[in-house]
């Protein structure tokens, strides 16, 4: 691989940060220079640094960094305060007037599922999930969208760490028949909650992916079963797709030349 220019010493652990985050695995000190070719002992002592101030974190009994919460805090208060929001945010409305239920914005962090945008339903009767709230991975749409996202064996290893805490009689408890579930996700490009999460409630969601095809949110909406059946459910698929697509256009389109206009 051909030597990048040299790169100013202020700018090094920011290039560090963009290569584990655009990598789809953990990564080795050597492994990260291999993109940068500096000293080895400069990139062995800028990961530990990176390290001990929280942005970095290592797999166990393993020299390999990735993202830690306060890198992936970064990222997510970012994706929120750019200007992208006010457009993200009128395109969930948009949903919720088309399917008429209440419409989120999810992204997974290390404490689940957490609702970081939301457009409420304007029925009286309706399941409240306000902004902020962690939901559980393996028995939400949106947290099943998330791990059908992943390669198959980190898809595997994630589920075997998982608690499989049962929510409702429909709830998944053994990693199997949820991992045949999240392969059928992976390949029908959404996830149905029906009923898993909370008695009385259905959900769908599909993955809102990046320039390289890499899960950033998932778009999605619930409702009481009394209005919202699985299949009344999939009859929006086209609606949230066409969303799905166009928040990835205002998340990831966004210029510094927009930021200037604006």
């Amino acid at each position: 691989m051909p030597s990048e220019p040299r790169i100013p010493t202020n700018l090094r652990t920011l290039r560090i940060l963009e290569i584990l985050g655009e990598s789809d695995h953990a990564m080795s000190a050597t492994e990260i220079n291999s993109h940068l070719r500096l000293p080895k002992q400069t990139v062995h002592r800028l990961c530990t640094t990176l390290e001990r101030e929280g942005f970095l974190a290592r797999q166990p009994n393993s020299k390999k960094f990735f993202p830690a919460r306060r890198l992936r805090g970064l990222g997510l208060g970012l994706l929120h305060n750019s200007r992208s929001h006010i457009e993200r945010h009128q395109i969930l409305r948009e949903v919720s007037r088309e399917v008429r239920e209440t419409v989120n914005f999810v992204v997974p962090t290390d404490a689940g599922m957490s609702y970081l945008d939301r457009v409420e339903t304007d029925w009286a009767f309706r399941i409240q999930l306000p902004i902020g709230s962690h939901v559980p991975f393996h028995c939400t749409a949106s947290g099943k969208c998330f791990m059908a996202s992943l390669a198959p064996k980190a898809r595997a290893r994630f589920v075997a760490a998982l608690p499989l805490e049962a929510m409702t009689g429909a709830t998944h408890r053994a990693p199997e028949p949820l991992l045949e579930e999240l392969a059928v996700i992976a390949k029908q490009g959404y996830s149905i909650d029906n009923e898993e999460f909370v008695e009385g409630m259905v959900a769908i969601a599909v993955p809102i992916r990046d320039a390289k095809n890499r899960f950033v949110a998932a778009l999605a909406f619930h409702g009481p079963t009394q209005r919202v059946s699985v299949e009344g459910a999939i009859e929006k698929l086209g609606c949230l797709e066409d969303a799905a697509a166009r928040l990835s256009t205002a998340i990831m389109g966004e210029t510094e030349d927009a930021l200037v206009g604006a």
